[in-house]
């Protein structure tokens, strides 16, 4: 650290000092410089990007009689180059009377530096009458080739190459290696194999070929290869191999090796084993030591651990994002848009209302990727007006923007407003697979079966795009759900591609619903064929032959998915009163309030019998008495949370909200939409597939404004010098706390430090929590003069 230290204070010295006494003294006319001593200052200007002091020393050049020479010229034309100024170096190109290979070399590589591909191709031709290309300059104008996706004139140059014995030169082979792993892998396999000596960048190339074309078994084997032949590796070689592993077990491998030879102290090393670990499903703790003991982390290492987490962890990336804002670099806007993403994971739409002012503060209120993730975390959480109203105010809107609307709308139910964005989307942009994949998941959930068959149709006729496995599936959901159960295996039937076990699943969903025995059954064997560790196959087919009267094939699939140890996830249900976030399993004999639930869930049920509901006792496929199947029926986890609602009715406020980890039955969903009536309320249920809405004992067509979203909105664009509190804490972290199990909790976090850290955070919601509330939740904002 001292040496770099004093490294940078020569270098500000130099950068101060030198000029102006370089100056003073070329401005006497005794001063004349010999050439070496203008070759080393101009040499100097390069390096330190010193335009000014070089353009001064060209003056003085210019005044020296003869012409400069070409070693000068050289390096002129070089200094104006690593200086930005092309057009002086062309200048001083054009001007030399003799040019030698090292010029045009200079020039060559100045083009090939500032992306300018097709004068770095053009410049060969005047250079070849005279000068025969050397490894340096085919090795730049191949790089051209490579960026600018110009195979033709690569084979050229691979034959210019081998015409002057220069495919060998390790520079050429390199650049050789790595123009081929764009157009055909084989090929720069070929060109590694013709080396008589191959260096560890050779290697690298190579592994990074493979990597890039999908072969991560090969690069593995080169890299294992180099091991046994005891050949060094270096940070490079590692994270072209990092990304390779296809399992766990070549990951620690490899850790094993980062750590003898100390390459884990890298942050770019430490954040490809994050990658690499989060990708294969591994331990978080063990990849969040790799995290920590990297040095010098920066934005792209924190934004990889949030993002390695964001998905099936969102507590954990939420407490990265308020440890990145506290000890790491500023967030960018990739920052913020994961942990947006992470946001959506929450039972509410709380944590997310908390990120946006910070959004808005941090000057990406225009940003149209974090944005992009507000809408997605907004409508995934239920709040589809604050995603609409997002939308609407989004100047710059690109497919992605689109898309997350559509599919937004998608999981409300409301299919004619997904297919009205599509007709407003195809004036601007041009839609891509995502978004047929969400028309079409739009018209499954809405019901469109006509316009579901259109769209599908368009795809392909209209706009030229292929039919993948998610439209497949989205077509068989909606003609399944109609009751075309033969024309959707008839589908299944003719596809071009192998059906996965999303497509089965659908087919033996709707199997399950119209009571389809045979198809269902072919369906649930070639489920578990594909998934034989998952119990939707084994519990779906299992109450297909229950509904059908068959208990005995139902009890013998329930049996055989316990002798292949396929447990079946539990339901869970979670609803946010009183900012606290409260679970229920079926039953919920651990709440401490269970009794008084109970009490309400029997007395909302009585009412309900009076308005209709009768409880479908033949979802209940245990052989019991009738009584105890209605029982069984009653205490579900969200008929549970909604009770529990019912009892805190000063702290529901608007709408109630239940999220479900899984698909709500029929009863439940019965249930609730007489109970919308009976209550006077809105109630919302998320499921694992989508959102139902129930408005006065009916299918609601339009979700429930959330209020706070537009005044964010008018006062991020009309005074910017709001001072904004934002707490992080999610309310299911704030449940746990005020319930009294904060050891339980902390003990299963993966640190201690992200346990201090988490306190840290809670005292801030504390001391802070009327701020925010008065903020985020002010029932009108009168003017922005008296924000």
């Amino acid at each position: 650290m001292a040496a770099a230290a004093a490294a940078a204070a020569a270098v500000s010295s130099v950068r101060s000092h030198i000029p102006d006494s370089l100056l003073a003294a070329l401005s006497s006319a005794a001063t004349f410089p010999s050439t070496s001593s203008f070759a080393t200052l101009l040499h100097a200007c390069s390096h330190l990007r010193l335009l000014l002091l070089g353009r001064s020393l060209h003056r003085r050049l210019l005044l020296l009689p003869p012409s400069p020479s070409p070693f000068l010229s050289n390096h002129l034309l070089n200094m104006y180059a690593r200086c930005g100024r092309l057009d002086l170096a062309r200048h001083v190109f054009n001007s030399m009377p003799l040019r030698n290979l090292v010029s045009y070399t200079a020039l060559l590589t100045a083009y090939v530096h500032h992306g300018l591909h097709d004068l770095a191709f053009h410049l060969l031709p005047r250079m070849l009458p005279h000068h025969i290309p050397n490894e340096f300059a085919l090795a730049a104008a191949l790089s051209s080739c490579t960026a600018a996706c110009h195979p033709l004139r690569g084979y050229l140059l691979h034959a210019l190459a081998t015409k002057t014995s220069l495919n060998i030169n390790p520079f050429v082979a390199n650049a050789l290696i790595t123009f081929y792993s764009t157009t055909d892998v084989d090929s720069a396999w070929l060109v590694f194999c013709s080396l008589p000596t191959k260096t560890l960048v050779s290697y690298n190339s190579m592994i990074a070929a493979f990597l890039r074309n999908h072969q991560p078994g090969n690069s593995l084997a080169l890299f294992g290869q180099m091991h046994r032949a005891s050949l060094p590796f270096d940070r490079a070689t590692l994270l072209g191999v990092i990304p390779s592993c296809t399992d766990l077990r070549h990951c620690g491998q490899l850790h094993c090796l980062a750590i003898k030879t100390s390459s884990l102290l890298e942050v770019e090393v430490a954040t490809a084993f994050v990658k690499s670990y989060s990708a294969l499903e591994g331990d978080f703790d063990e990849y969040y030591k790799i995290f920590c003991g990297a040095k010098d982390h920066d934005i792209v290492s924190w934004t990889g651990i949030m993002t390695s987490c964001a998905d099936k962890e969102p507590e954990k990336a939420a407490l990265l994002f308020h440890q990145l804002r506290h000890e790491g670099p500023k967030p960018d806007r990739y920052t913020f848009s994961i942990a947006v993403k992470a946001s959506a994971g929450f039972a509410t739409a709380r944590y997310c209302s908390s990120l946006h002012p910070l959004v808005l503060k941090s000057g990406f209120g225009d940003d149209t990727v974090v944005l992009n993730a507000l809408i997605h975390a907004y409508a995934r959480c239920g709040s589809i007006d604050s995603a609409e109203h997002i939308f609407e105010q989004l100047m710059d809107r690109d497919e992605v923007s689109w898309n997350s609307m559509i599919k937004a709308y998608a999981a409300h139910g409301r299919g004619k407003e997904a297919i009205r964005i599509f007709e407003d989307m195809v004036k601007h942009v041009a839609p891509d697979s995502a978004t047929f994949v969400g028309l079409l998941t739009a018209c499954s959930h809405g019901g469109l079966v006509d316009e579901g068959r259109g769209i599908f149709k368009m795809m392909y006729e209209v706009y030229n795009i292929s039919p993948q496995l998610d439209h497949y599936a989205c077509m068989v959901d909606i003609l399944g759900r109609n009751g075309n159960i033969k024309e959707a295996y008839d589908l299944i039937d003719e596809l071009p591609v192998r059906p996965d076990s999303v497509i089965w699943s659908a087919l033996l969903g709707a199997c399950r619903k119209h009571g389809e025995m045979q198809i269902g059954e072919k369906a649930a064997k070639k489920l578990m064929e594909l998934e034989p560790k998952n119990s939707i196959g084994y519990v779906m087919i299992s109450n297909l032959y229950c509904e059908s009267g068959n208990l005995g094939d139902g009890a013998f699939a329930r049996k055989e998915m316990k002798v292949c140890g396929v447990k079946k996830e539990p339901g869970l249900s979670w609803i946010e009163i009183a900012n606290r976030v409260h679970e229920f399993s079926a039953g919920a004999r651990r709440h401490p309030q269970r009794e008084l639930i109970y009490v309400e869930l029997y007395k909302l049920a009585e009412k309900l019998k009076e308005m209709g509901y009768v409880a479908q006792t033949r979802l209940v496929f245990h052989e019991t008495l009738e009584e105890d199947k209605k029982d069984r029926l009653l205490l579900h986890s969200e008929k549970l949370a909604l009770a529990f609602a019912l009892i805190n009715p000063s702290a529901v406020v608007g709408s109630v909200r239940i999220m479900k980890n899984i698909r709500i039955c029929e009863d439940c969903h019965n249930f609730i939409r007489l109970a919308s009536k009976c209550i006077g309320k809105e109630i919302v249920v998320r499921d694992a597939n989508r959102f139902h809405h129930f408005v006065d004992g009916m299918p609601a067509k339009k979700s429930s404004p959330n209020s706070c979203i537009k005044s964010l909105w008018s006062v991020s664009r009309s005074n910017s010098r709001k001072k904004w509190w934002v707490p992080v804490l999610a309310a299911k972290y704030e449940n746990v706390l005020k319930s009294g199990d904060e050891l339980f909790f902390l003990s299963g976090l993966c640190t201690v430090r992200m346990a201090i850290l988490f306190l840290i955070l809670h005292l801030e919601l504390i001391a802070d929590a009327e701020t925010s509330r008065r903020h985020l939740h002010a029932p009108q904002i009168a003017s922005t003069e008296q924000l």
